[in-house]
């Protein structure tokens, strides 16, 4: 099975081959992000060529614990991704912040300065639309928000340091961007050293040449330059009056940064260990002693086996977004040390709506599969439990049908069994097992506090 996604990372590889690692400077929106905040930053740290060159290394570093994890049956591409940071940071925390803020901004001026004609309107049809999304809570969006904050907060130290330092695709495109077209030339440079103290990303040396894996394009060293003296061109003819910035000796690699043999069979043994210490942590005889945690949490309709859930599922909250009833939530370790982040059905939050399959649709991976409608309806989360001990019906012999009301299932899957108890006749709620798909509803609904009486287990 190939991946839509796949296709796309194919092209965008071919094309950072033939322009050069533009991605990171003209796409990426995690680095955009990072570069307004870095914007903030008044005296940039700048440093020589030598303390570049090792803290570029960390990202390869990191991009080979990533494959090699990953070779291992251990997906974790999902913590260091930028489109998957952003993604995620403006599903379960932009959106909602920002609509909660504009909604109660509107009900405040409406009400205090008594704005109930045109602005009143307008608010309305804000309401059916753009504000009338029902997404205003998400669990653990704290700790989302935290991570996305430390992330981009660290360009005030340094510039654009994720993308030189951590990022495991900047280091795919580093290594793709080597045999690029599109090459800088220097031709009449004063050696101010302009180009070398703004370059955001550290890729200009000291002298007058750059480090190709390592530019993303942005052109500041051409809008910067005093002289005009530098310029990108497609396959430049070497002159004795031009500078070339190809590097030369030791600096040929393009990613700027050299990995001895000895280091990297180092990185090489702590990889395979440290994978294998986490796949045996994660699916092994940690999960043999407190049990299954997949039987834990409800995932979303239609979703892969839980071991290939968890490796294809991104983290990156399309379907938690999308979700009408909010009822998918990020879990922390409900699933596992594998499962933080992923979605699962929180029916207490809100069930999985019946005439509903937009988490599929929106999913790009395929760890929740785009199904139709009519399948959708039948696929199984789980299952109702009844808990007598604290049913209304059954522990008071008093009147309930909350459950059986809520159900959706055209045929109900919550019976009622007419019982009579001291000659006085009332109705007791049971569960078909062949007709419960354990979407949530009879849950959500159930009168019950502070522990519901009817729960939905998998």
């Amino acid at each position: 099975m190939i991946l839509p996604g796949v296709i796309v990372s194919v092209v965008m590889l071919i094309l950072t081959g033939i322009l050069g690692r533009f991605f990171c400077g003209w796409v990426c929106p995690l680095g955009r992000l990072i570069d307004l905040v870095g914007a903030f930053k008044t005296k940039k740290r700048i440093l020589n060529d030598a303390q570049n060159k090792r803290i570029r290394r960390f990202k390869y570093f990191i991009l080979g614990s990533v494959v090699i994890a990953a070779i291992f049956g251990v997906q974790v591409a999902w913590l260091y991704d930028p489109l998957v940071i952003t993604a995620r940071f403006i599903s379960l925390n932009c959106i909602p912040g920002v609509t909660f803020l504009i909604d109660k901004c509107f009900v405040w001026v409406i009400q205090n300065f008594n704005l109930y004609g045109s602005v009143y309107d307008f608010y309305r049809t804000l309401k059916a639309s753009f504000l009338g999304i029902n997404i205003y809570y998400f669990a653990n969006s704290t700790a989302i928000f935290t991570f996305f904050f430390v992330v981009v907060i660290f360009a005030l130290s340094m510039t654009r340091i994720w993308c030189r330092m951590l990022c495991p695709l900047g280091a795919i495109y580093g290594l793709t961007s080597k045999p690029a077209f599109m090459e800088r030339v220097v031709d009449g440079c004063i050696q101010c050293g302009k180009c070398h103290q703004h370059c955001r990303m550290g890729a200009i040396k000291e002298g007058a040449g750059y480090v190709k894996g390592e530019c993303i394009l942005c052109m500041d060293c051409v809008y910067d330059c005093p002289v005009g003296a530098e310029k990108f061109v497609w396959l430049p003819k070497r002159t004795s009056s031009s500078i070339s910035p190809r590097p030369v000796g030791k600096e040929t690699t393009g990613s700027g940064g050299n990995i001895s043999r000895r280091n990297f069979l180092i990185f090489f043994v702590i990889s395979i260990c440290s994978a294998s210490f986490w796949k045996s942590l994660v699916w092994g005889e940690v999960r043999a002693v407190t049990g299954d945690s997949s039987g834990s949490v409800i995932r979303p309709p239609g979703a892969l086996k839980e071991r290939e859930f968890v490796d294809r599922c991104i983290r990156c909250g399309n379907c938690m977004k999308v979700c009408i009833t909010n009822g998918l939530q990020p879990v922390m370790m409900q699933a596992g040390i594998e499962g933080v982040w992923t979605p699962a059905l929180m029916p207490e939050i809100g069930a999985c709506e019946y005439n509903c399959n937009l988490c599929g649709n929106v999913c790009p991976t395929g760890a929740i599969p785009k199904l139709p409608l009519e399948i959708k309806k039948k696929a199984k989360l789980g299952m109702a439990y009844v808990d007598k001990s604290i049913c209304i019906p059954w522990k008071h012999q008093d009147e309930c049908i909350v459950c059986e009301e809520q159900c959706p299932i055209p045929d109900k899957a919550i019976k009622l069994e007419e019982t009579v108890v001291g000659g006085r006749r009332f109705l007791q709620p049971v569960v078909d097992k062949d007709l419960c798909t354990g979407c949530g509803k009879c849950q959500y609904a159930c009168p019950v506090r502070p522990v519901r009486a009817i729960v939905i287990k998998v």
